[in-house]
């Protein structure tokens, strides 16, 4: 069975480098890493991974929710946030664009593990 494909949107290049790692130590296949919105829309459009993680706040014009709800209309990817903020503007904000799970870093492995594959397994149904 094919391992399932990952990519990653995150500005911080410290940061999605150990987001690969650990991606890779939990079986994931990582297609990709993004710093912005806008590449990243351009990469998911060519990769087409299974699903992708997402940072809220990105430092381009195009932020991570602008970014979800693209690619959530567009392609029809599942995508779970991955982000140090959980204010409530911004969770009513990220709701809108139908997020398959809500992680906050610092992440702990396993629940990042749980939550990647309750959104893989409901993609599905």
């Amino acid at each position: 069975m094919e391992k399932p494909t990952i990519f990653i949107v995150e500005d911080e290049a410290i940061v999605a480098n150990d987001i690969k790692e650990t991606l890779k130590v939990l079986g994931y296949d990582v297609k990709g890493i993004a710093k912005s919105g806008e590449l990243a829309l351009e990469m998911v459009q060519e990769l087409r991974p299974d699903l992708v993680l997402m940072d809220i706040h990105l430092a381009t014009a195009m932020d991570g929710v602008e970014t979800a709800g693209k690619i959530h209309i567009l392609y029809d990817i599942p995508v779970i946030y991955l982000t140090a903020y959980a204010d409530k503007a911004l969770l009513d904000r990220a709701k809108v664009t139908e997020p398959y799970g809500y992680v906050i870093k610092p992440y702990d492995e396993r629940e990042l593990h749980s939550v990647i594959e309750m959104a893989l397994y409901k993609h599905k149904i």
